[in-house]
């Protein structure tokens, strides 16, 4: 491993090293000397207290040959005029690489859906050190900001799904399913190794969660849920709610089921469509899982998202990830704690009660807090005007003698009957329209409407779906009652998201003003080293951070073509 001779750069009174550049000067803007503290006093100092003269020698002691790169670093297309690529540069190389990127209206759902970032969270979370440098809060005497921002988000899934206890976010929708089958697993009897899951379940969640069956010794069985036949091994059942197809079922007799012999019901869902139809817990299930992407998180290729879980108090020892508690402090104030953490940092991995990568705190913060910009009312409507927009499709498609099953919230299966050309030329024409339908198999296809969707839209779908449409053919058209209103039998009758919290934020200003309350309870790197609780995010550059928001990765759909 050969280190070259650094240029040097006098910083105020320290020498810092710039990196040698050959055939040029070193790049204005280099990396390096913005991001690596130390100077040459720091690093002499360090060398002597470790036994080293050199960084070389240093690294000769420590790193194998073996496993040294022979060579130099070659970044094809990141290089400058005068020799190297500084941060600048760098963006905007990166930049021109991403807009590559063909970016579609998308309609693929199955879990990923469009989603308005209201600009007060972009700007003041998402896109603020003060927030998305520290991250999950070990130490409660210098996090209660972002312990509150959880406690929201808890509150949030607790309200809506309709099971008291709630957990402060997992990984994705995916693993937060496969870590309910392993709960469901843990709580059984040890012979109950059989869990039954819906056919009817987004694709990916499957493919998680037969990877995670197959390492536990988990006899995961897929079928159709009239096909539930829950015997003496089975330990629980999973159902998509709304499902796959868009569908709603009434699962109540599947839970009598599935409780009387012995077994747990797990449901993973939609928290916008739990605004409108009865909550998991209501019909009785006893863990729910999903996804909050769609609170104000965009895409992004298929993540990072907070993923959420929640149960019944009873099986709090047995559930992954941690869970926020209020507490008093030593002068009986009321604090915020982790009340019961996932010990994956302190124990063997296998033992560990969750994934590795837990909580994602941030994007929980930013839906939590989506929720308090909005309230009750607010995401109500957003999904009534979801489940609008899709029952004036589905009318529209059912009139131009297509065959539509689902729309019971947002997504449709169309055809294969009354499809021009079949599916396959269907998606084509889509996708030369400019946006992205889904291919669900046997010559029919499938699309879900999100908050983003417009009159517009519906449109352009019924146009390549064979629909006749004209530009001005929605002009004026408002949605009815009728048109947002979910079958009886569904429909959401008890409150949610009563805590004043939800009610008190939905100007800007006061949303403003809570973000920065919150954010000013928080140690972060916009005040000092933090000691514990940060994760990756601690040494990531803004620079590194931008590309976060660019919509040519935060707009792509992780199944886009």
């Amino acid at each position: 491993m050969s280190i070259a001779t650094p240029a040097r750069q006098t910083v105020g009174s320290v020498a810092v090293r710039l990196p040698a550049v050959a055939g040029g000067l070193p790049p204005l803007d280099a990396f390096v000397p913005r991001h690596i503290g130390p100077g040459e006093p720091e690093i002499a100092a360090m060398l002597a207290t470790v036994g080293y003269p050199t960084l070389d020698a240093l690294a000769d002691a420590t790193v194998p040959v073996a496993i040294r790169m022979k060579g130099g670093l070659h970044l094809d297309g990141l290089t400058s005029d005068i020799g190297g690529a500084g941060e600048h540069e760098t963006l905007m190389k990166l930049e021109a690489i991403a807009a590559q990127n063909v970016v579609c209206r998308s309609f693929i759902g199955t879990g990923y859906y469009g989603t308005v970032t209201p600009p007060v969270i972009l700007r003041n979370i998402l896109e603020n050190p003060g927030w998305y440098t520290q991250y999950t809060p070990y130490q409660a005497e210098i996090a209660q900001g972002r312990l509150e921002a959880l406690l929201n988000f808890q509150t949030m899934v607790s309200d809506l799904t309709g099971l008291p206890l709630a957990g402060a976010s997992l990984l994705d929708e995916a693993t937060a399913a496969a870590e309910a089958m392993s709960m469901c697993f843990a709580i059984a009897d040890q012979d109950k190794k059989t869990f039954l899951v819906s056919e009817n379940t987004f694709p990916q969640t499957l493919g998680v969660m037969k990877t995670r069956a197959d390492g536990l010794g988990i006899d995961l069985r897929v079928m159709k849920e009239n096909e539930f036949a829950f015997g003496p091994d089975v330990c629980g059942c999973m159902v998509q709610y709304p499902a796959g197809d868009g569908t709603i079922a009434n699962h109540r007799a599947t839970v009598d089921a599935a409780h009387k012999a012995g077994a747990l019901v797990v449901m993973a869902t939609d928290l916008l469509a739990l605004t409108l139809i009865v909550p998991p817990g209501e019909l009785g299930a006893d863990v729910a899982v999903g996804s909050a992407q769609r609170f104000g998180v965009p895409m992004g290729f298929g993540g990072p998202h907070a993923a959420f879980i929640a149960t019944r108090p009873e099986f709090v020892r047995k559930m992954p990830g941690r869970i926020i508690g209020v507490s008093k402090d030593a002068q009986g104030n009321a604090a915020l704690r982790m009340a019961i953490q996932t010990r994956e940092q302190h124990i063997k991995r296998e033992k560990a009660t969750s994934n590795i990568c837990t909580a994602q705190a941030l994007l929980a913060i930013i839906s939590g807090m989506y929720a308090c910009y909005h309230g009750p009312e607010g995401l109500k409507r957003i999904a009534e005007r979801v489940h609008g927009l899709t029952s004036l499709l589905k009318a529209e498609l059912e009139i131009a003698g297509l065959t539509v099953r689902g729309g019971a919230f947002d997504t449709l299966i169309v055809g294969p009957a009354g499809l021009p050309g079949g599916a396959a030329t269907v998606l084509a024409a889509a996708s030369d329209a400019g946006f992205n339908l889904r291919d669900v198999g046997e010559g029919a296809v499938g699309l879900s409407l999100d908050e983003t969707t417009t009159l517009a839209d519906i449109g352009s779908i019924l146009a390549v779906l064979g629909g006749q449409t004209r530009p001005d053919y929605f002009s004026g058209r408002t949605l009815t009652p009728a048109d947002v209103e979910v079958e009886q039998e569904f429909r959401r009758k008890s409150s949610f998201l009563t805590h004043p919290v939800f009610s008190t934020h939905h100007s800007e200003h006061e949303m403003l003003r809570y973000i920065f309350k919150l954010m000013g309870r928080d140690l972060s790197l916009a005040h000092s080293m933090i000691p514990l609780g940060s994760c990756t995010m601690k040494l990531n550059a803004t620079s590194e951070m931008i590309p976060v928001t660019w919509k040519s990765i935060g707009a792509m759909h992780p199944f886009a073509p």
